[in-house]
């Protein structure tokens, strides 16, 4: 079975047992313990600022022409894979309007031909669903999102009109969380079976609610646990670690970001989508913000991170202060594989509740005005007290040194 794992205990009992249960997912690239995906726009900060962010030197991760789509990474909006049912902003029905009325096998027919002519047959690169305007479990469809609620009703209504309200209801939910689950499902399973080297998974799972405390609504865990089913067909996993403009500069943002990453599944990567400004908003993250979005990820063992934005993001002064957390995110982790796990796994949290961030590496250095890189290299039992070695699939031992056997 798939056994969730939520970071939400304090007691140093969790953090053992659970720092036991963990297998990690291999590298995204090959000898890097973490990555940076650069989805935003950044020829705009050579061409604007004449800032060169050198993203090769950094083994960040972006595709030729800062496109949305391409061989490193590939992002699918609602009209760009398939006939994915949803509602238009004036509420108008597109392919069915609502997953029941929707036309699964000419949709999986679409995404297949459409994947085809996208993608190569050996892409490896992340490959993200971004399907935002409906939910699959019926209670996570608040809001705007309501009007798929009512129209299931409406449909379950036609169905039994001699049923009672709360049996409409009932029936109007098992029949939208099921039609929902096969759009999902199938979508990956169909993805996965063409391009199996693809990382695929939908933006936004796993989701946490934590209000900033540090902890998962319990809700939040019953319902990530009823969504098993995605985490068997995703390939990797992109939550949101977008952060609210109340949270700038506070340490309630490491908090936030540390339970957004939950993974229910250990072997599949965790790369969590992190913004570059504060939601709804343009006003950019400092480096505080970006240590606890960028450095938090890294020392909880996630695979990478994801920075999204748009082409107005390109300022002079977020393309430096990003370059220079960015250097030292990928230095640090790269540093604490070689030291403390052989380069053969990649380093976390001891116990991840713990606040601990990675020591800093081997000397770097940056030329940005706005922040300031050299740093001293950590001796080794810091590492030892307050990290461990997340072994990659064909190794074994507290420092990843043994080779497994392969019919072991």
């Amino acid at each position: 079975g798939i056994t969730s794992l939520y970071w939400n205990d304090q007691s140093k009992l969790f953090c053992l047992i659970q720092t036991t249960q963990i297998i990690p997912s291999g590298p995204i690239l090959q000898d890097r313990p973490f990555v940076v995906v650069w989805n935003m726009p950044t020829a705009q900060c050579k061409r604007r600022y004449n800032i060169d962010l050198d993203l090769g030197d950094f083994d960040i991760m972006e595709n030729r022409h800062q496109s949305f789509q391409g061989e490193k990474m590939t992002i699918f909006y609602r009209d760009r894979l398939g006939k994915y049912p949803y509602l238009s902003r004036k509420g108008m029905k597109v392919n069915g309007g609502i997953p029941q009325l929707g036309d699964l096998s000419v949709h999986l027919s679409l995404a297949k031909t459409q994947l085809s002519s996208l993608l190569k047959p050996n892409f490896k690169g992340l490959a993200v669903i971004d399907w935002e305007e409906w939910h699959p479990l019926w209670e996570r469809n608040f809001g705007a999102k309501m009007v798929y609620c009512r129209l299931s009703k409406l449909l379950a209504r036609q169905e039994g009109p001699d049923l009672s309200e709360r049996a409409i209801t009932s029936l109007a939910k098992q029949r939208f969380e099921a039609s929902a689950r096969k759009y999902m499902e199938e979508t990956l399973r169909s993805a996965v079976k063409e391009h199996p080297k693809g990382l695929w998974g939908f933006y936004g799972f796993p989701f946490c609610s934590n209000n900033y405390t540090g902890r998962c609504q319990k809700r939040n865990k019953k319902q990530n646990d009823q969504l098993s089913w995605l985490w068997g067909q995703s390939t990797a996993l992109y939550p949101s670690i977008y952060l609210p403009r109340r949270l700038e500069g506070s340490v309630d943002a490491a908090l936030m970001v540390r339970y957004s990453q939950s993974s229910p599944l250990h072997t599949t990567p965790v790369l969590p989508y992190a913004r570059l400004a504060f939601t709804h908003t343009l006003t950019f993250l400092n480096e505080t913000d970006l240590v606890h979005t960028l450095g938090e990820s890294a020392a909880l063992g996630a695979a990478g991170v994801v920075l999204w934005g748009e082409v107005k993001f390109a300022k002079s002064m977020v393309c430096n202060v990003c370059k220079g957390v960015t250097l030292l995110c990928v230095s640090d982790t790269h540093h604490c594989s070689l030291q403390l796990c052989h380069g053969n796994g990649r380093c976390a949290r001891r116990c991840p509740s713990s606040g601990r961030m990675f020591p800093p590496g081997p000397t770097v250095t940056s030329e940005s005005e706005e922040i300031n890189l050299i740093v001293e290299s950590p001796r080794g039992d810091c590492l030892h007290s307050h990290f461990l070695c997340l072994c990659y699939p064909g190794w074994t031992g507290q420092e990843c040194q043994q080779k497994e056997e392969e019919n072991s």
